[in-house]
């Protein structure tokens, strides 16, 4: 399913600094009954946001007024655990378009990649220092720059660059997903095909 095109976000951010948090916690296992991607914002989180009794806990994050954005910013190691999808779908329909981590586990980077979120990488020494400024000051703004693949926090001489895959930097960029890409090269796949037919 395609998504938006991403180039260039500009946004607050939302610091959720645990470490070593995995897909349960990002989405619940009870939640996954719903077989297609939306509404799963609503329980992103969950068990992290609400009280058993269904009370916003005010002291999470996005419970917080002071923070707001589309860029989430996430401690060491985020997205370990199952394999599940649903995380990557629940973080992009509450709306969140960039995460920022000094690590991602393999499964989620590609789960997030194919679901129109940027996963930035950045080093432990940049996410601290963003984590500080965030928190002591939440109007912070981030620029997430895909094409030069940079990070720049504004209100500070702070940039780091990020690695991305060549082929999911273009899908990103296109607001493509696999099969979106593999459409609009239909062209040069048929013309592909007929110089090889014409061979054998």
């Amino acid at each position: 399913m395609a998504k938006e095109k991403f180039k260039t976000i500009v946004s607050q951010c939302v610091p959720f600094v645990e470490e070593n948090i995995d897909t349960d916690q990002i989405i619940p296992a009870r939640y996954l009954k719903a077989t297609t991607r939306e509404g799963f914002g609503d329980y992103l989180f969950r068990d992290w946001r609400y009280t058993p009794e269904g009370n916003p806990v005010k002291t999470f994050a996005l419970n917080n007024p002071d923070y707001s954005g589309t860029v989430l910013v996430a401690g060491r190691n985020f997205g370990c655990g199952s394999s599940r999808e649903h995380a990557a779908w629940a973080i992009y329909d509450y709306g969140f378009r960039v995460v920022v981590s000094s690590f991602f586990a393999d499964i989620f980077r590609n789960n997030a990649l194919n679901n129109g979120i940027l996963p930035v990488q950045v080093s432990q020494k940049f996410l601290d220092e963003l984590i500080q400024t965030v928190v002591a000051e939440p109007d912070t703004k981030v620029s997430v720059d895909l094409e030069k693949q940079t990070i720049s926090v504004l209100s500070k001489n702070l940039s780091e660059p990020f690695i991305i895959n060549g082929y999911k930097k273009e899908c990103l960029m296109q607001g493509y997903d696999d099969i979106d890409y593999l459409v609009n090269l239909r062209n040069e796949i048929a013309e592909a095909e007929t110089l090889w037919a014409g061979k054998y």
